[in-house]
């Protein structure tokens, strides 16, 4: 019974959390931080990323952790068609920016930048905390046109179908534009 109970609770948890994310046609929130690529450190500002094309942003709970070092390998490998469609990707966590340094070279394989949001400020305003783990983000990701807003949102501690979705989405916004 106690077994069921906690698988119970874990389903109601994953459910709960698969709704907090911001609606399509929102407006982005703006956010400047502090991230890094390739282990060396820079100024992320959403509003000049987004000067260049769409921004791909996913939230994951924590670096060095089985699905968000999956999740980081998948974007890894999908970086070149993300940039063939003009799309920046970045990853955001409360981790603080040393851990971000060698989780950006080793897990991100220094394919594209990841963020610290260690006072989760951008994480509460884009609705991605984890609801059982409030200093945790949830596994949200995001695309954002050049407009600055929100054209598709997904929510799911699965890693599996982030990269698929987030592609999927910024193919259907590119060729919506032609």
């Amino acid at each position: 019974m106690t077994r069921l109970l906690a698988t119970f609770t874990f389903a109601a948890a994953l459910v709960g959390s698969a709704a907090a994310q911001l609606d399509v046609g929102s407006p982005a929130p703006e956010f400047t931080t502090e991230a890094t690529l390739g282990g060396k450190e820079f100024t992320f500002q959403l509003s000049e990323a987004l000067a260049k094309g769409p921004v791909v942003l996913y939230f994951y709970p924590a670096a060095f952790t089985p699905g968000c070092t999956a999740e980081a390998h998948d974007f890894a490998d999908a970086t070149e068609q993300f940039a063939a469609l003009g799309a920046t990707v970045i990853g955001v966590s409360a981790d603080d920016i040393a851990t971000l340094n060698k989780f950006s070279v080793s897990e991100c394989r220094s394919k594209f930048p990841v963020a610290s949001d260690s006072d989760q400020a951008i994480m509460k305003a884009y609705d991605a905390v984890l609801d059982k783990k409030p200093e945790l983000a949830n596994r949200t990701s995001y695309v954002i046109s050049p407009e600055g807003m929100v054209v598709y949102a997904y929510t799911n501690l699965d890693s599996s179908e982030h990269v698929k979705n987030t592609l999927a989405a910024v193919q259907k916004w590119k060729d919506e534009q032609n």
